[in-house]
């Protein structure tokens, strides 16, 4: 008998609020995928990194070579004085 009486003292949900709790689930998972790839490629990374020391090296080369490329094409004097920062920093 108390059962029948707590199935009619809880609250209707309305369509709206349904789907509006629908979405919002739906971003909260979006979100938590997101995140597990982004966790996925930093554990990626750093398996790389220690398992190829070099490949560090490598990357900054790279790195480098993008920012000369962009400020040769773009014409923008702070990119220049970022690349010679960044190399007295990492030698």
């Amino acid at each position: 008998m108390a059962d029948s009486s707590t199935r009619s003292e809880l609250p209707r949900i309305s369509d709206d609020d349904m789907l509006a709790m629908n979405k919002e689930l739906e971003r909260m998972i979006e979100d938590v995928e997101s995140m597990s790839a982004h966790l996925t490629w930093m554990a990626y990374d750093m398996v790389a990194l220690r398992t190829s020391p070099e490949l560090g090296v490598s990357m900054q080369k790279l790195k480098e070579a993008y920012l000369k490329c962009r400020a040769a094409v773009c014409g923008d004097p702070d990119q220049e004085s970022q690349i010679d920062k960044s190399k007295g920093i990492f030698q």
